[in-house]
C-alpha cells in the first residue's frame, strides 16, 4: 500500500530548507560525533517542542544548544539546576521600587527564547512545577499576574545518568511535556580523534582576533519552516499506523499478551501529536514533501521512551521504555 506522496520522490528545495541544511552542517562541524543529537535539536525546533537529553558529562550537550542559539536570532539562557534553586530563580520575581511606590516584575531566565535547563533532575518539586507551567502553557504566573513567554520557546533539559544521589526524579506529568527524550553515548575512537583536533583549533582561535559573526536565521524563517513542515503530505494509512503505535502502548494485549503485564502506563494523546510532528520534521529535513513509515519508526523511540512506563515486574526483569517501544514497533504491522 502506497503511503508516500502522490508525487513520489519530490524534494523540498525551498530557501528555508537550504538554510536548515546549512545550519545542520555548521552544527556538525562544532559538535563532532553527535549527528543524532543535532538532528533531534532541529526536529524539536521545527516541531515546536522541548527536548530532554540524557548522557554522561562531556558529550557536548551544552555546546550543542549554545551553538544552535548562536545561529538563530534568539537569546539564550542557561540555568544550572541545584537542590537549593527556587522557582523565582527561574521565572523571575516582583521587586519593590520605593521611589515609585510599586512592585516591578523582573523576568527570570525562562523568558529567553532558548533555555538550557542543566541537570534538571537536581531541582526540587517546586521548581519542577514552575517549569511545568512554562513548558506546557507558554506562560508564567507570578504574584497573581500571568506573563506570556516568547513566541519561540525551546527548553533543552539535560540529565546525568551516572550520579543519582541528591536528584529528584522528574514526575510523569513533567516528562510528558518533553517532545522527545534523547539518549546519547560516547563517541567512537575515530570520532574522538577528530574531537581532539577540533579542540586544538578552537584553542588557537581564542588567541587570535575575533572572527566575523556568522549570519543568523531570523525567527520569521523558523516560523515559516514550521508551516512548511505542517504542509507535508501524511497519508491516512500512515496516520492510522502512527495512532495505532500509541494505542498499542495503552492496550498491548491485542498484539502481544506478554506486553500487557510489562507496560504499567501507555503514552497519552500528547504522544500521538509529538510523533506526528517529529515524523513530519524528519521528513522535511530529509528533503521530502511526504512522510514515510521509516520517519515514524525512526523517531518513535525518542518520542515514546519516556511516555511508556514499565511495570514493577518488567523493571525487575530489565525492561525499560526503550525495550518496550522497540517491542511495540516490532509488533504493530506497517501499513
Amino acid at each position: 500500500m502506497d503511503v508516500s506522496s502522490p508525487v513520489t520522490g519530490q524534494v523540498a528545495e525551498s530557501r528555508l530548507h537550504q538554510a536548515f541544511l546549512r545550519l545542520r552542517d555548521e552544527l556538525g562541524e562544532i559538535i563532532v560525533g553527535q549527528a543524532a543529537l543535532i538532528e533531534r535539536l532541529l526536529i524539536a525546533l521545527l516541531a515546536d517542542g522541548h527536548l530532554l537529553v540524557e548522557g554522561a558529562p562531556g558529550l557536548a550537550k551544552t555546546t550543542a544548544i549554545r551553538a544552535l542559539a548562536s545561529r538563530l536570532e534568539a537569546d539564550f539562557a542557561r540555568v544550572q539546576f541545584t537542590p537549593d534553586l527556587l522557582p523565582a530563580d527561574l521565572t523571575g520575581t516582583e521587586v519593590w521600587r520605593p521611589q515609585e511606590g510599586r512592585f516591578e516584575f523582573q523576568p527570570g531566565p525562562v523568558f529567553h527564547p532558548i533555555v538550557l535547563a542543566d541537570e534538571i533532575n537536581r531541582a526540587p518539586a517546586k521548581v519542577q512545577s514552575a517549569l511545568l507551567e512554562a513548558m506546557g502553557e507558554r506562560q508564567v504566573t507570578v504574584g497573581g499576574k500571568t506573563w506570556p513567554l516568547p513566541k519561540l520557546f525551546l527548553v533543552m533539559a539535560t540529565q546525568n545518568p551516572i550520579e543519582q544521589e541528591g536528584t529528584f526524579p522528574l514526575p510523569e506529568a513533567q516528562l510528558d511535556r518533553f517532545l522527545m527524550h534523547v539518549r546519547i553515548g560516547y563517541p567512537e575512537a575515530e570520532t574522538e580523534t577528530e574531537i581532539l583536533r577540533l579542540a586544538r583549533e578552537q584553542a588557537r582561535q581564542t588567541l587570535q582576533p575575533a572572527a566575523a559573526v556568522m549570519a543568523r536565521i531570523p525567527l520569521e524563517d523558523v516560523f515559516a519552516a514550521r508551516r512548511e513542515v505542517l504542509d507535508l503530505h501524511l497519508a491516512p494509512q500512515l496516520e492510522r499506523y502512527l495512532v495505532e503505535l500509541v494505542l498499542a502502548s495503552r492496550d498491548p494485549q491485542r498484539y502481544d499478551p506478554t506486553l500487557a503485564a510489562r507496560i504499567a502506563w501507555g503514552a497519552s494523546p500528547r504522544g500521538s501529536i509529538a510523533l506526528e510532528r517529529c515524523a513530519r520534521a524528519r521528513a522535511w529535513l530529509a528533503g521530502r514533501d511526504y512522510v514515510t513509515p521509516e520517519d515514524v519508526r525512526a523517531i518513535a523511540p525518542d518520542v515514546l521512551r519516556h511516555r511508556v512506563l514499565p511495570s514493577y515486574e518488567a523493571t525487575a526483569e530489565g525492561w525499560d521504555g526503550d525495550r518496550l517501544v522497540a517491542a511495540l514497533v516490532e509488533k504493530v504491522p506497517l501499513p
